[in-house]
């Protein structure tokens, strides 16, 4: 069975990488696209060789050959558009952050359990099956007791300063954009929720008062922390170290697809490297949902971690904001 996918919206991430990958999935079809301009929903149909194009949302949830959706909309749009797609009986790849709050992200989750649909948040990186070779590595005992794992994810996106994630009201800034990926991967790895948050950030009057760097500690169980920064004003990084008493686990690429897609596991007897792999992860998510929709699979991750995910980024902001240790 094929997913056949509707997308609302023709944002770069949608037309660059989503889009290609339903196309390339044995178990997804792109069949149409949404705009608020239907000149530019054409466009792009036309463009990627899709089949309908439509000049509302609302007329897409309508289309009654629309299975499931992919949601890249601004953050602040999420939860209406994850809750009316579930309405409409479609299933949802909600782009991350799943939501700007926690309440809005439980919403969503009750709405998608209603409508008795998948509801998925679009961590692709969670699907490459390097993080499950790494959790097995750290339960062997190989690399010792844990002690800390330091991650960061920054690009320099400064002088487009009308860029939608620069706009707090929207759920804009660094934490929501990239730094959901290091919270994510953390509570991944780890196994659990962290118990606080410290957080310090730049917040930028230049770029709609975001934070466009911030840089923190997340304290877990076990007195195990991650230590993180992210950053849209800052050369790029993309990378992950986890530290135990004997070894340490390294990923130079962490989150993207592609050649780089190798972990290293150095220890007291040497090194050795993982891979690369040369997957993409976001193929694996489309495939997935349509192995979840058809009850072949169960979910990796369904919409509670996405509550849980949602509150730390919270937790997050209100430290850097008010400077303060904030308890989770």
């Amino acid at each position: 069975m094929k997913l056949r996918w509707g997308i609302l919206s023709g944002a770069s991430i949608a037309i660059h990488t989503m889009i290609p990958a339903i196309q390339q999935a044995e178990r997804g079809e792109a069949v149409a696209i949404a705009s608020r301009s239907i000149e530019r929903a054409v466009e792009a149909a036309e463009r990627l060789g899709i089949e309908k194009a439509y000049g509302s949302y609302e007329e897409l949830l309508a289309d009654p050959d629309i299975d499931a959706v992919y949601i890249p909309l601004p953050n602040h749009l999420h939860k209406e558009w994850a809750i009316k797609a579930a309405e409409a009986g479609k299933h949802v790849l909600c782009e991350k952050p799943f939501a700007v709050t926690a309440a809005d992200a439980r919403e969503m989750a009750e709405a998608a359990q209603t409508a008795g649909i998948v509801m998925a948040e679009a961590f692709m990186y969670r699907h490459h099956p390097r993080y499950e070779q790494i959790k097995a590595i750290i339960a062997s005992g190989e690399i010792g007791d844990l002690r800390v794992m330091t991650g960061s994810f920054t690009f320099n996106n400064a002088a487009d300063t009308g860029n939608v994630r620069y706009n707090a009201e929207w759920g804009g800034g660094s934490l929501y954009d990239i730094g959901c990926y290091l919270i994510s991967a953390a509570r991944l790895i780890l196994g659990g929720e962290p118990v606080a948050a410290s957080v310090h950030a730049l917040f930028s009057k230049e770029h709609g008062g975001v934070d466009m760097m911030a840089s923190g500690i997340l304290e877990f169980a076990d007195d195990v922390s991650l230590v993180f920064d992210c950053g849209m004003w800052a050369a790029y990084r993309n990378r992950l170290e986890i530290l135990g008493t004997k070894g340490r686990i390294e990923l130079p690429n962490a989150f993207g697809p592609g050649e780089e897609d190798y972990f290293i596991v150095h220890t007291e007897d040497g090194q050795r490297k993982e891979g690369p792999f040369n997957l993409n992860t976001y193929v694996m998510q489309i495939n997935r949902i349509a192995q979840i929709a058809a009850g072949e699979a169960q979910p990796l991750f369904g919409p509670e971690d996405a509550i849980a995910g949602t509150a730390v980024i919270e937790a997050c902001l209100i430290s850097a904001r008010e400077k303060r240790r904030v308890l989770l």
